[in-house]
């Protein structure tokens, strides 16, 4: 078990980032970020996820500047446009027919910032996903018993989810569930935080 010599926060309330930096084994809180996730008029994805990772890191950090924030985004990328969290049973559905059969681009991107060093880094992890030819019915069925309306793309890969697909191509395999740790690990050892 590693000592900080700052405390870590994740700037998300999102279960599957907290489970995924839990395996890290490092003390960490959870804050908040607060950000406003609208996409600007003609944002390409990967920048929508950068710059949504990196606001907030930014502002869990400006509340906690001596801290080291981990910050992350994810959007779905389908042929340049941005799909993100559904909401809905009926936004998720029409997510999922429009996908159908297609190679959809999940931009996840981190970045690690702390104040109090001028430390700033963010990076994206693209993880590209083929999903099936999927029926109406089968899209049906895996809303009702996933119900993943807060997953980019209504796909939830580390569920169910993983039945609608037929290929997954990555560097960084925990990327598609929302938090590409092999880059974590590379900034926050960057920041100072020993892992081991």
């Amino acid at each position: 078990m590693s000592t900080l010599s700052r405390p870590l926060i994740l700037g998300s309330t999102s279960r599957y980032r907290h489970e995924l930096l839990s395996r890290l084994q490092l003390p960490f809180e959870v804050v908040s970020p607060h950000v406003d996730e609208t996409p600007l008029p003609h944002e390409a994805p990967q920048a929508l996820a950068c710059r949504l990772a990196l606001a907030k890191a930014q502002a869990v950090a400006t509340l906690h500047p001596e801290a080291v924030v981990i910050g992350s985004d994810q959007v779905a990328d389908l042929a340049g446009e941005p799909l993100g969290k559904p909401g809905t049973h009926q936004r998720a559905t029409q997510q999922l027919q429009r996908m159908r059969g297609q190679t959809v681009v999940f931009q996840t991107a981190v970045a690690v910032v702390c104040l109090s060093t001028g430390f700033e880094q963010c990076e994206l992890a693209s993880v590209e996903v083929k999903f099936r030819d999927l029926s109406d019915a089968e899209i049906e069925a895996y809303l009702l018993a996933e119900q993943p309306y807060d997953c980019a793309g209504s796909a939830k890969s580390e569920g169910l989810g993983i039945s609608l697909l037929d290929a997954i191509h990555n560097d960084d395999p925990t990327a598609l569930v929302g938090l590409p740790l092999i880059r974590t690990c590379r900034m926050l050892r960057a920041a100072g935080i020993q892992l081991l």
